[in-house]
């Protein structure tokens, strides 16, 4: 059965589930209606058979409701609550949905709360025509929604990418008799701005600030609201935007807490505004805000990034002085930050006085060493330091698998690769798209491309759908070793193989076209870009000219620098060599400069 019938299949289950459901519901007119009390059939529960096992559900779940299901008498619905609150908390939504599926046949009617547990799992699953289905249900049972009920809806509906929606859904709240609060307000901006509608979600926060919504005549955001809004504005890069939010937060006498400060920070270190980060930590401090020891992480994170190990470790040991124990996020940040500079002893050092103080070191922090070994080419105390890890009983990543791999690349160890990458299946480890990409590229960096194409080969035959990350390795291997037949062949064959080629894809056959000396192919194959959504940027630009300068063509080249111009693609430092040389090459420099296009 195909992975379309599977799906297919399991959306029918999925609606026969809640039609079932609605089938034990009647409409009464009765004031109990509006009660919490479950108006079911007529027909007696059915005994549940010991023998029948809960499919799907894992070991403790199946467990926990087996042994409900064998009370007689049945215990009331609202006892099965506790467990799929529990499941829906470990994200075990197909577990929920069985233990629905099996109260359903005991005749087992959830209760208002299990209706909203139910609600909310189709809301996570993306399932918002099954979670509607649910909202039918709770209304024919005389219920009123609620905030909370709208909230779920919300939510789902910006999981599934139907932001409009959403944004329609929350502004019909009044006509339900319900006042939006802070708390769905909050659900709203976050999902709006988490699915790249961050300028809807400015526009409403204005609209409601500028209206009135709560019973007591106007909305009033928390600081829930205003630190999630910060938080996701400053994900999405709209630092500058999260900044007015902060302002505006603090003018309403709503106090910023740690993690909206932390938020804002992380975001201008992102921006690389290392003196707005700055000042807002001593903002902080100033107003008795202790900075927590994720605030220290995320500013060595960018002391570290930016060559600036030493101020990081003055950080480390301000934490330390404060009382704060630093956690292996921390150390492995700084540990990072020495490989980066090449100061491989003092990270090795750093990671040694770990254990001596008795500070965790993971996974992560194995890696980051790993990799700070392997870009040394210092592959034996790499390989004695993953031997360490595995006698310490830490399971290896895919990360570390890739470390290694591209380390022993790099030096030209390729055995030593291959006996790495063999091992990964002795770890329960399954290779990512990233592996093979690691592999391929460094087979035909090291000259063997021949293990390249057969290991394209069996991934084409086993994997199943390939992807740009795979097939751009060996098609730059193949136009760097000369066999540009071949790379033509699979360029085109991509589509086919539901590859839809990327900018870099591109740049590798036209680079290698042009350097092969077939400057018309690379030509038209430039010329393909726009049309395949897939617009040529300045390096598509400048390769193609350095072509064209090389083959002595000059007017051609002039005729890609006005077309740069029309794109409004800013020329780089490699464009302007290219110039240079053009201008270095023809005795007619200053008629030569008058063709140039403006770029300003």
């Amino acid at each position: 059965m195909g992975s379309r019938d599977i799906a297919r299949q399991s959306a029918s289950k999925l609606a026969l589930r809640t039609v079932e459901l609605s089938k034990f519901f009647v409409i009464s007119s009765d004031s109990a209606s509006s009660k919490l009390n479950v108006h079911c059939n007529n027909n007696p529960p059915k005994k549940f058979k010991q023998e029948e096992d809960c499919n799907g559900v894992d070991n403790d779940g199946m467990e926990k409701l087996n042994e409900m299901l064998r009370l007689q008498p049945l215990p009331p619905s609202s006892s099965f609550n506790t467990l799929m609150v529990n499941l829906a908390k470990s994200k075990k939504y197909h577990d929920l949905l069985a233990v629905f599926d099996r109260m359903l046949e005991v005749d087992l009617v959830p209760d208002y709360i299990g209706l909203h547990i139910l609600l909310n799992c189709y809301c996570e699953m993306k399932r918002m025509a099954l979670a509607f289905a649910v909202v039918g249900v709770i209304l024919k049972r005389g219920c009123k929604l609620s905030n909370v009920t709208i909230g779920s809806l919300i939510k789902g509906l910006c999981l599934e990418g139907k932001a409009v929606d959403a944004v329609q859904l929350f502004r019909k709240m009044h006509a339900m008799g319900l006042f939006p609060n802070a708390h769905v307000s909050s659900i709203l901006m976050n999902g709006l701005c988490r699915t790249g509608n961050s300028d809807m979600a400015l526009l409403l926060h204005e609209e409601n600030l500028n209206k009135e919504m709560g019973s007591s005549g106007r909305f009033y955001p928390n600081h829930v609201y205003y630190g999630g809004f910060i938080h996701n504005l400053c994900k999405e890069g709209l630092v500058a935007r999260a900044k007015e939010m902060f302002l505006e937060m603090v003018s309403k006498g709503i106090p910023a807490g740690v993690v909206t400060y932390g938020a804002l920070i992380h975001g201008f270190c992102r921006m690389n505004d290392w003196e707005q980060a700055n000042e807002l930590f001593n903002h902080m401090v100033e107003r008795g805000i202790r900075p927590t020891v994720v605030t220290f992480s995320i500013l060595m994170d960018y002391l570290c990034k930016t060559g600036k190990t030493n101020e990081a470790n003055g950080l480390l040991d301000l934490l330390i002085k404060k009382g704060e124990r630093p956690d292996s996020i921390t150390f492995t940040t700084l540990i990072d930050g020495y490989c980066l500079e090449g100061r491989i002893s003092d990270a090795r050092d750093l990671f040694l006085s770990m254990a001596a103080k008795g500070y965790e070191r993971n996974v992560q922090t194995y890696n980051v060493l790993l990799n700070g070994y392997c870009k040394c080419q210092r592959f034996n105390e790499a390989k004695s330091l993953f031997e360490e890890m595995l006698r310490q009983e830490l399971k290896p990543t895919v990360v570390t698998f890739n470390t290694l791999l591209t380390g022993l690349f790099i030096g030209g160890k390729v055995e030593e690769a291959r006996e790495i990458y063999s091992k990964m299946n002795d770890h329960g480890i399954v290779p990512m798209s990233s592996t093979y990409s690691i592999l391929l590229d460094g087979f035909c960096k090291n000259g063997y491309l021949k293990d390249a194409l057969d290991l394209f080969q069996t991934l084409e035959d086993s994997v199943g759908k390939l992807d740009t990350t795979i097939c751009n390795p060996l098609l730059d291997g193949l136009c760097k070793a000369g066999e540009i037949v071949q790379a033509r062949r699979l360029f085109d064959k991509l589509p086919d193989m539901g590859v839809e080629p990327c900018r870099y894809t591109y740049g590798i056959m036209i680079n290698g076209l042009c350097k092969a000396g077939q400057l018309k192919d690379a030509h038209d194959l430039f010329l393909q870009m726009e049309g395949k959504g897939c617009p040529p940027d300045a390096v598509a630009f400048n390769t193609l000219m350095h072509g064209f300068f090389k083959a002595g063509d000059i007017p051609k080249v002039v005729e890609f620098l006005h077309m740069m111009a029309e794109k409004k693609l800013k020329p780089d430092s490699y464009t302007m060599e290219i110039v240079l040389e053009l201008i270095q090459k023809d005795k007619k420099c200053s008629e030569l400069l008058k063709l140039f296009p403006d770029f300003a």
